[in-house]
């Protein structure tokens, strides 16, 4: 193994020890972290949505950009650009997150899941692959959102500025922003040490380029499966970790915050595999080329904020199994609403796609 597959690694065993340490200090089991779930609470807790069980500023989400930021300044790979399709990235940003949430977790809490034992993330662990397979497709059609240009400065720092106001306000102000008092949005670890651990995770990140959607597209493309020792480390390590803490439970049914609905498990993760292909990386990378410089990516979290926040004003997002008070299991799922939002989406990814697209024709010569 090259030098570079180790800091995967060594981001990947980081990343699942922080999803332990964070659930243990109060995060919701099997979402430890979780980037749509996350920036889903924030939608709530800026008033976005209306949803009370999921309002709270996460510090997670503000810690991965400014660790991202602080080692890209540090290594003199903090580069502002911009300009490449935001209106698109937007649009693309808003589709993925309402397939994470019609499956309630972004990739990252996919993996998290199956290393709790979550059979519903394995199964739509292969929607997720399908999804990045058929963005590769259009990748070897000539798939291009065009190039980013050098930006200034204020462009690359407003990311990382808006993240810094968040902390705090989260940190001296929280009167002003919704927090849930149940639910999963009231389940989270010491603001603080949230902030932290997250910083140490967004500055691994940027080093390693931790991507699961740019590991399974790269093992499909070019067989180069580097990306994705990260991802196994991260399941390794939650497994080990679930067994020791007994939080281990091999199953489909009675997982926290999960549906058993396995359609809209894998088509949900279908479309957040095949728009982050066109995107160029997986929700956690945005956060990351975000804290870079990157407007576009920012312009992109921008989009999933706000997905999230249409995914509950509109009912679109997945509904946990459940328990009522007899004691009788059931299933939860998505409405008939997040179903055609979720057809909607594949039919968005599928048109900008093609628009994108454009084979060259082979030199005669």
């Amino acid at each position: 193994m090259k030098k570079v597959n180790w800091w995967v690694v060594i981001s990947g065993v980081c990343v699942g020890i922080a999803s332990l340490v964070l659930t243990l200090l109060g995060n919701p089991k099997n979402m430890g972290f979780c980037i749509a779930c996350f920036e889903r609470d924030i939608a709530g807790a800026l008033s976005l949505h209306s949803a009370a069980k999921v309002q709270y500023l996460r510090p997670e989400i503000m810690g991965i950009v400014l660790g991202a930021f602080i080692i890209a300044l540090i290594t003199k790979e903090f580069k502002p650009k911009a300009g490449s399709s935001p209106a698109t990235r937007f649009v693309l940003g808003a589709v993925v997150m309402i397939g994470a949430l019609a499956f309630l977790g972004c990739p990252l809490r996919m993996v998290i899941r199956i290393g709790g034992g979550d059979v519903n993330a394995m199964i739509a662990l292969l929607g997720f692959v399908l999804g990045v397979f058929i963005g590769t497709i259009f990748l070897k059609r000539g798939f291009n959102l065009k190039r980013a240009y050098n930006a200034p400065l204020v462009e690359g720092y407003t990311m990382p500025t808006i993240s810094l106001a968040l902390v705090v306000v989260g940190l001296i102000a929280p009167v002003a922003i919704k927090m849930s008092v149940e639910g999963p949005g009231s389940m989270h670890a010491p603001f603080l040490i949230a902030l932290a651990i997250a910083l140490v995770v967004g500055a691994l990140a940027q080093k390693s380029r931790l991507c699961m959607v740019g590991g399974v597209r790269d093992a499909i493309l070019f067989g180069d499966f580097k990306l994705l020792y990260g991802f196994v480390a991260i399941i390794v390590t939650i497994i080990i970790g679930n067994l020791i803490l007994g939080n281990f439970k091999l199953s489909m049914l009675s997982q926290p915050i999960a549906h058993s609905s396995t359609l809209w498990n894998v088509l949900g993760m279908m479309v957040v595999g095949w728009g982050s292909v066109l995107l160029g990386g997986c929700p956690l990378r945005q956060l990351v080329l975000a804290g870079e410089g990157n407007g576009d990516c920012a312009v992109t979290v921008f989009g999933m904020i706000i997905g999230a926040a249409m995914s509950h004003n509109f009912g679109w997002a997945g509904n946990p199994d459940s328990t009522n008070e007899l004691g009788e299991y059931i299933v939860g799922g998505i409405s008939n609403g997040g179903k055609i939002a979720v057809i909607v989406c594949i039919a968005i990814v599928l048109v900008v796609s093609l628009v994108n697209s454009k084979k060259e024709a082979k030199s005669n010569g």
